[in-house]
């Protein structure tokens, strides 16, 4: 049986606030990628369709340490799979800045920037949730407001900085590096939560995760897990590139903007997560999927017209739904799942999110291969937002996980 340590094994008020670090440096690796899109596309000639492939090769890197990094911190202990993961981002980082003209180098980067991200969402927002003794129903708020933050500061300084500053190709990772190590040694301070687990089961068995099949997991949390990173995509690494040409002298700086307000929007209406949750039904998450039904339709708009303060609405309302999405959905994964299967459940959930980073290249092979267009395209993404919602709605109230469970 896996147990967790009691408030005593953690020093500090606020024992949880080192692995929110962790959380944000390695989400910051993550995303200061995305608001250079434009830069690598109208700099270095890399074509539209490659550099969204770029932008989802770190979900390669994600989805095995989400799914393999949970179940193996239930088995060993949180320590050993998130202390890490800051330095993997590091590394990273580190290749990206070197291989700004090579699309092998590109990509390796992106994928150890996922691998590191994987083990911060599955294994970060689980030690959080358990470090969390003040206000144990706080931890799913806490994990997606530092993923969040952690997206939302990477974009902002990397655009500013490669807009603005020397080595634009090269500061913007520098300074990520910095704060990777500074989060290592924040992280090196933390107390297990992991106790007495079970080792003596074969690893293949820690592996399996009961609860992704729970009814309201299926009927409930997968219809919206894809538009957390749908929306957000969408917001931050599409429209830039539609506004690349009409948002004046400074592109990049546009493109970062738009992945601040975004993800700075995403960021308020977390804090708003908790009030509006409830264990009686999927209310938040209808919620969630009304605000990405609303910024489907904006950004259908937005690309049709071109103009920045659409563009910018647009990002804000989709940035809403990113955020309703992740905190939301975290919270029925925390109510589903059981003390041994927390982890791994929300590596599945997670993993599914991070399907949205293949919307990108999907939008942008479907324009280059047809004849259908991004106002078009957008507003199919209504009609399957309103269709998750129609699912969700449902089974509001079905499925109900026991009090045992939650």
């Amino acid at each position: 049986m896996t147990t967790t340590a009691p408030a005593s094994s953690t020093t500090g008020t606020r024992p949880w606030l080192p692995v929110a670090l962790g959380m944000l440096a390695v989400a910051w690796g993550g995303n200061e990628f995305t608001p250079l899109l434009v830069m690598y596309r109208e700099g270095y000639g890399f074509s539209p369709v490659v550099v969204d492939v770029f932008l989802f090769a770190y979900v390669v890197g994600i989805v095995p340490a989400l799914l393999v990094g949970g179940p193996l911190s239930d088995r060993y202990g949180r320590r050993p799979l998130m202390l890490p993961a800051p330095l993997i981002a590091a590394a990273g980082s580190l290749l990206i800045a070197l291989g700004s003209h090579t699309a092998a180098l590109l990509s390796a980067g992106r994928v150890l920037s996922g691998v590191a991200l994987g083990l911060g969402m599955a294994v970060g927002g689980s030690w959080v949730k358990e470090l969390s003794v003040d206000s144990p129903t706080a931890g799913a708020r806490r994990a997606a407001m530092s993923l969040t933050a952690g997206f939302a500061t990477g974009a902002g300084v990397a655009g500013v900085l490669a807009q603005w500053a020397p080595w634009p190709d090269v500061l913007p990772y520098a300074v990520h590096i910095g704060l990777a190590v500074l989060a290592t040694l924040a992280l090196a301070g933390v107390r297990e939560t992991v106790r007495n687990a079970d080792r003596t089961t074969p690893l293949r068995d820690d592996l399996r995760i009961p609860t992704a099949g729970h009814a309201r997991f299926v009927t409930v949390v997968l219809p919206v897990a894809p538009w957390v990173f749908g929306a957000a995509s969408v917001a931050y690494a599409v429209l830039p590139g539609l506004m690349a040409d009409h948002a004046g002298a400074f592109p990049v700086a546009f493109s970062a903007l738009l992945g601040v307000v975004a993800l700075s929007s995403g960021f308020a209406i977390q804090a708003l997560g908790r009030r509006i949750d409830t264990p009686s039904s999927a209310r938040a998450v209808l919620v969630a999927l009304a605000v990405v039904v609303v910024g489907m339709v904006l950004v259908a708009v937005a690309a049709q017209v071109l103009v920045v303060p659409m563009a910018l609405l647009a990002a804000a309302v989709l940035g809403g739904g990113y955020g309703m999405a992740m905190v939301s959905g975290l919270q029925e994964v925390q109510r589903i799942a059981g003390p041994k299967d927390l982890a791994g459940l929300t590596a599945v959930f997670y993993s599914v999110t991070y399907l949205g980073f293949a919307v990108p290249a999907l939008l942008a092979l479907l324009v280059e291969e047809t004849a259908l267009t991004y106002p078009q395209l957008f507003g199919a993404g209504v009609v399957l937002a309103a269709a998750s919602f129609v699912v969700v709605a449902r089974n509001s109230r079905r499925h109900l996980p026991a009090p045992a469970s939650r």
